[in-house]
């Protein structure tokens, strides 16, 4: 979240889309409720599906699964067309002013410039700003010449006319103009007072173009004035109590703790590696850009100081050989396709059921089989760690399957203290509630007993490069079971010798914990396990157990609960909730605000941005971006599809791509080609669009091993729309089929009017969907009542080019009465 949970009851209008929160975070659904009743905010709710959100908006549109980026591109061009923008937002805090290079050119055909097919790789070089001089972007404050990115971007969003997005999304035409209407009249004529937020979750992440839905969001919110803003920002709603922090402790491949990436092979050294990654300043000449990246040489050194104490030294290049370089990639369905391919030929899987999951469970399943060994760390035997048990496996083969599996009792989320960090940053602290039952370990326990074994047989028997094993630092009180505190503090980091800031005339002392990550140094002197932590355990405590319910200005800031990232700061870019002179838009709604008579930025908020720089400096307000601006066109290596998002079909798609049929999909995305991966077409009969969902009964899926869970939902269903039912003879509580290219899932049918079908291009196209939580793993009181088969059975293994998310939601499906 750019914002958080609880400023969302400052909005005046939002738009949730690729979500349902009230009924999959019915804790935080009621900061929209509560903007509703105490703001009279209005709410418009865009979703295949009619849900308990959509039961509570001002407007409701039913949308085919996949086309969203239709529908908000035509908001885009809507708000362009009507005059409805933030100008003065627009012109001194976006690049819409920057000019592109000659030889970029615009997808009308369906690619940007720079496609190579025989790759499917673009080269990106037209994809940058036009240079007037060395580190300075020509440009154009009258947003008139024809490579202006407002220019682009007008003629890009030009195409998404209502009549299109009725076309692609199947919303009628007067429908869409609606909510057009609503969401933009927030600007209506030059207001810039009011603020809006748009609120999505898995829905638009779980596609082949997931990336850019999210973009096409933000270039909206920069469009309009709302990022930065209380009430306003793109907010994603985190589907687990920590997948935030996972994220920013580096739990995707490509990435290092605190979002610094990963050493690629052909980085020779050091130098070679931060010179690759530290973005350079590109702005025009008058502006000043804070381009906070520009640290990262001082992450990067004291995150191998964290990792590796007083191995890493200057002499040693900082031990930086000693972190693996990516060669390729190793992405969660990646892996699984290596697994299935036999390169891989083991797994440790903690607390992840990659059945479950999928996507393609069955190959998945079939990857297992082909594996020597995977150890499972689980309260509950799930459909990981019986995969052998599968669907369709006799006991004969079941012999035969020659993986040996390990299975390690873990700890439940009560019997663990720890931090986890939510969908707003907060980083919070728990106690565990009570000890964990018989032989069952803690995570931490487990993971350090298996290292410190690994670390003994290095120490004995050498191995082709023992270094970063023998020399990762591992200094706990309790080497074979750490407190996660002491690990805490560590992550925060510390100063290894004194550090002085001569500005602020203070010094921390070696071994001090360090206040922020200010402090943080290129020279070995810091270490910190994750920069944007820093600040989070200080020598004056754990700021993550605070809890302190003073909210100055009533905006629910409340700076004394818990500690946010980074700095403690609650509102991202909030220096964009000021106009160009420093004072707050709505001034009912204040921020922070340049003092001058302090010479220095104020306000309930930790201020995002340099302390001291005066607004006629002309500092951009977006400091992580290297511009200093946020960015309505993404120059260079940004995205790997595209520098706008453009609508593209899912890999299974019932149509073809109205805007450019012959090229319907993302050119980019990853369609995976093992003998396990089958695509469906409208011609095969897969017809009906599919989309998956979840409960609020049921907690992905371990809870269908708890008896009350079970009891008030027992057993799975597919919701089918009446119209289809009609045409199928279908009743509800009767079986249905549905099958698609890959496998097959019975369940009952629920026959709705809450999902119906759509005109789509001149065709009627259904669509149905699927709660995710059951399989064959499970207790009696199920017994009976569900087909066993994994609803990802059916999904395709399609990635994301950007962000390599499977395409969850959208595909294909026949649907036949049992």
């Amino acid at each position: 979240m750019t914002n958080g949970w609880i400023d969302i009851k400052n909005t005046d209008m939002m738009l949730i889309m690729g979500g349902n929160p009230a009924e999959n975070h019915p804790c935080g659904f009621k900061w929209p409720i509560e903007a509703k009743r105490q703001r009279n905010a209005k709410m418009i709710v865009v979703d295949p599906r009619f849900t308990r959100t959509a039961s509570t908006a001002d407007l409701f549109v039913q949308i085919r699964a996949g086309s969203d980026i239709a529908f908000l591109g035509g908001l885009i061009h809507y708000a362009i067309e009507n005059g409805r923008l933030a100008h003065d937002y627009l012109l001194h805090y976006t690049n819409a002013a920057f000019l592109i290079k000659e030889g970029f050119h615009l997808p009308e055909d369906g690619l940007f410039s720079g496609f190579d097919a025989d790759t499917a790789v673009y080269d990106r070089s037209t994809w940058d700003y036009e240079v007037s001089k060395p580190g300075e972007a020509a440009h154009d404050l009258a947003l008139e010449h024809p490579r202006s990115v407002f220019q682009l971007l007008k003629r890009h969003y030009s195409r998404y006319t209502p009549e299109m997005v009725e076309r692609i999304t199947g919303i009628p035409k007067a429908q869409f103009l609606k909510a057009a209407e609503l969401f933009t009249s927030i600007r209506k004529d030059g207001d810039m007072k009011k603020a809006a937020t748009i609120i999505y979750a898995v829905g638009w992440t779980h596609h082949s173009f997931g990336t850019q839905i999210i973009r096409t969001a933000a270039i909206l919110q920069l469009l309009l004035g709302n990022i930065g803003r209380a009430g306003g920002g793109v907010n994603a709603l985190r589907g687990h109590s920590n997948i935030q922090g996972a994220t920013d402790m580096a739990g995707v491949f490509d990435l290092l703790p605190g979002y610094l990436k990963m050493p690629a092979a052909a980085d020779a050294n050091f130098q070679a590696y931060v010179d690759r990654i530290t973005p350079k300043a590109a702005k025009p000449g008058a502006w000043e850009s804070m381009n906070y990246w520009s640290n990262t040489p001082k992450f990067a050194v004291s995150l191998l100081k964290a990792l590796y104490g007083d191995a890493a030294t200057k002499q040693n290049d900082w031990a930086f050989d000693y972190l693996p370089k990516l060669e390729r990639k190793h992405s969660w369905t990646e892996i699984w396709d290596d697994m299935y391919r036999g390169t891989i030929k083991g797994m440790f899987a903690f607390g992840m059921n990659g059945v479950a999951i999928g996507p393609n469970s069955q190959k998945n399943i079939d990857a297992l089989k082909k594996a020597d060994w995977l150890v499972v760390c689980e309260i509950y035997p799930d459909e990981t760690s019986e995969f052998w048990k599968s669907p369709g496996i006799t006991a004969e083969q079941m012999k035969s399957i020659p993986t040996t599996v390990y299975r390690l009792p873990g700890a439940g989320f009560a019997e663990k203290d720890g931090t986890f960090v939510n969908s707003a940053r907060w980083l919070q602290w728990k106690n565990a509630a009570l000890p964990p039952p018989g032989d069952c370990k803690l995570d931490q326990e487990i993971l350090a007993r298996i290292f410190l074994r690994v670390r003994e047989l290095y120490q004995k028997d050498g191995g082709k490069f023992p270094a970063p094993i023998l020399n990762a630092t591992w200094n706990y009180s309790d080497p074979h079971n750490p407190s996660l505190s002491e690990i805490a503090r560590e992550i925060n980091g510390r100063a290894v010798a004194d550090v002085t800031d001569a500005k602020l005339g203070q010094t921390v002392k070696a071994g001090q914990q360090l206040p922020g990550f200010g402090w943080l140094r290129d020279d070995g002197s810091t270490s910190s396990g994750n920069w944007i932590f820093c600040g989070s355990w200080t020598e004056a405590g754990a700021m993550m157990q605070r809890r302190g319910t003073d909210d100055p200005g009533g905006l629910g800031v409340y700076p004394n609960w818990a500690w946010s990232w980074p700095a403690n700061r609650r509102v991202l870019y909030n220096r964009a909730s000021c106009d160009p002179e420093g004072k707050p838009w709505d001034p009912e709604r204040k921020q922070i605000w340049w003092s001058e008579s302090q010479k220095r930025w104020l306000g309930i908020d930790v201020p995002d941005f340099k302390i001291d720089s005066p607004p006629k400096d002309h500092m951009g307000p977006f400091i992580m971006n290297a511009e200093g601006v946020g960015r309505i066109f993404a120059p260079l290596s940004a995205f790997a599809d595209g520098p706008f998002p453009e609508h593209y079909e899912p890999v299974e798609s019932p149509v073809q791509n109205a805007l450019h049929p012959g090229q319907s999909k993302n050119p980019v995305a990853r369609r995976f080609q093992s003998t396990a991966d089958k695509f469906g077409t409208p011609a095969e009969g897969y017809n009906i669009v599919c989309t998956t969902f979840r409960l609020t009964e049921h907690y992905h899926y371990w809870t269908k091993n708890n008896p009350m869970n079970v009891q008030l939902v027992p057993e799975p269903f597919v919701e089918i729309p009446a119209e289809l039912g009609d045409e199928l003879g279908l009743r509800g509580g009767e079986l249905v089929k549905v099958s698609s290219a890959r496998g097959h899932y019975i369940a009952k049918a629920m026959v709705t009017r809450r999902i119906k079908g759509m005109m789509i291009d001149g065709r009627k196209i259904y669509q149905i969907g699927i709660p995710i939580h059951w399989g064959y793993r499970g207790i009696a009181e199920d017994a009976g009542k569900t087909a066993l088969t994994p609803t990802n059975m059916l999904s395709p293994a399609a990635i994301d080019p950007n962000a390599y998310t499977p395409e969850f939601k959208g595909f294909l499906v026949k649907v036949e009465k049992v």
